[in-house]
């Protein structure tokens, strides 16, 4: 079976984000990132990394015993990179498309990873023009980290949908208030997982994947939530980029309660549950199209639910892990979010009102400062 690294201390936290390098005064995507990592200042908490196209960056938090010190070390990754870019004529801005930007014009990092991912899947790694966030979990046993990732699945529907924030695609707007996601669905190996069920069945499923020439190794399985054997986490990455980076801590401590309660479920002896991959990929879809301004099927019920109330509901559910895990007024944040519209939301009215393309990438820049 697969090497790993669980085992550690439970529900410590990794944040990662990928962020837009823009010129400053143009406010288009810019190739940017190696000069922005040679201007780095020595002595950055966890790390500032290149990502497929060089108008990319991603900042990523060491790992952190709790929420707080998360959202700590990530608005000084963000104010960082923010002063840095600044200093050479460029902007960061934070949102899961740049609204207006053309990936045919965008500039690969000379980096083997990706240049051998454009050589195998070329026009899809292409068009990979998207930016999203994601949290891992520290998780102290392969057992468990299979039995929270399996649980995990019925919830990427909504946790797409309340972090929705991309409503723009090439300076239009898509009808969509996830334009990532039909983006990145092109890629194989994405989306909403298998369901492995133990330890053993998951270790088989990518050995036989590696010794077929499928992947090189487990990381190139982008689903929406994995394990991380190597880091010892279970990794969500279902996000949408937020801009507010209150939103995007706000939802380290959603995927932390959430991990915590199916943890003790795991704990207690509670069977795991397999909702039906085709029922969690249409809701998907669903979240994608609408975000929570329509209705999403509620699993344990078994009918459609304003998916509003389903968020609410749900941070109602986690506040006593919140309670316990110290982050109940950083869980509390999203119900702010629901109220107010998604980012997604905030764009299309922003642009509905001044019909500014510009204007509105002006707005996501200096709504993304720390």
């Amino acid at each position: 079976m697969l090497e790993h690294s669980f085992g550690g201390t439970p529900f410590t936290l990794g944040v990662e984000e990928e962020l837009m390098i823009c010129d400053a005064e143009t406010l288009e995507l810019s190739p940017g990132i190696e000069r922005i990592l040679d201007a780095l200042p020595d002595g950055l908490p966890g790390q500032v990394k290149p990502e497929l196209h060089q108008s990319f960056l991603e900042v990523a938090t060491n790992p952190c015993k709790d929420v707080a010190e998360a959202g700590t070390e990530l608005r000084e990754l963000r104010r960082t990179v923010r002063e840095t870019a600044g200093g050479l004529g460029l902007a960061i801005g934070a949102a899961a498309t740049h609204p207006s930007a053309l990936y045919e014009e965008q500039a690969i990092v000379d980096r083997p990873r990706y240049t051998e991912l454009i050589d195998e899947l070329r026009w899809i790694a292409r068009r990979e023009l998207i930016f999203g966030a994601h949290i891992h979990i520290g998780m102290d046993h392969p057992e468990k980290a299979i039995y929270v990732a399996d649980g995990l699945r019925g919830y990427v529907p909504l946790l797409l949908g309340m972090s929705t924030n991309s409503p723009f695609w090439r300076g239009r707007a898509t009808g969509m208030m996830s334009s990532r996601t039909p983006v990145f669905r092109a890629f194989p190996r994405v989306g909403v997982p298998p369901y492995y069920g133990s330890w053993e069945i998951y270790s088989h499923r990518v050995e036989m994947m590696m010794r077929g020439g499928a992947i090189d190794d487990y990381t190139f399985l982008w689903w929406d939530v994995r394990p991380h054997p190597n880091l010892g986490t279970v990794e969500l990455r279902v996000f949408d980029q937020q801009t507010r980076v209150d939103y995007t801590i706000g939802f380290a401590a959603l995927a932390q309660c959430l991990a915590h309660r199916l943890a003790g479920r795991y704990d207690d002896g509670v069977p795991s549950v397999e909702h039906p991959w085709e029922l969690i990929d249409d809701n998907k879809v669903r979240a994608a199209v609408v975000g929570i301004e329509g209705k999403l099927i509620d699993f344990d019920r078994g009918i459609e639910v304003e998916a509003f109330e389903i968020a609410l509901a749900l941070i109602d559910d986690l506040r006593e892990h919140a309670q316990e895990l110290g982050c109940e007024a950083e869980l509390a944040c999203l119900a702010e979010l629901i109220e107010q519209g998604t980012g997604a939301r905030r764009q299309l009215d922003w642009y509905s009102a001044h019909g500014d393309m510009p204007g509105l990438l002006r707005e996501i820049i200096d709504a993304s400062e720390p």
